[in-house]
């Protein structure tokens, strides 16, 4: 279960740091549907550096009251389960790209998921 959080702590924060430090960027080298502005990809990326955050306390302190694996579980399963659902009903990425990232994302969040469940 500890290498689950660690990977989970370093796949949220490391994507959170991602969308903070270069929102734009990011979007266009993904082929992502752009924003506009850099706010949303940061509050975003800021989101997930506190998920990450969480299971790096989870992990890291015995007897912590992190986000905790359960909490993890849902949140895989709730990103994925979105992005699937607008990828389907046409708003996802406008390039292959884009459709790519998002459907390995989908897919990546719901096996991760699954694994936590088993490990729990």
């Amino acid at each position: 279960m500890n290498q689950l959080l660690w990977l989970e702590a370093l796949l949220k924060t490391g994507s959170g740091l991602a969308l903070v430090l270069v929102p734009i960027a990011l979007i266009r080298v993904l082929g992502l549907p752009s924003a506009g502005s850099g706010l949303w990809p940061r509050l975003l990326g800021a989101i997930l550096i506190g998920c990450g955050a969480a299971a790096y306390i989870e992990g890291a302190w015995p007897g912590s009251r992190g986000l905790g694996l359960a909490g993890l579980v849902l949140i895989n399963f709730i990103l994925s389960g979105t992005l699937a659902a607008t990828a389907m009903l046409g708003g996802g990425a406008p390039t292959r790209r884009g459709s790519f990232v998002i459907w390995t994302t989908v897919v990546t969040l719901f096996v991760l998921a699954l694994v936590e469940i088993a490990h729990a």
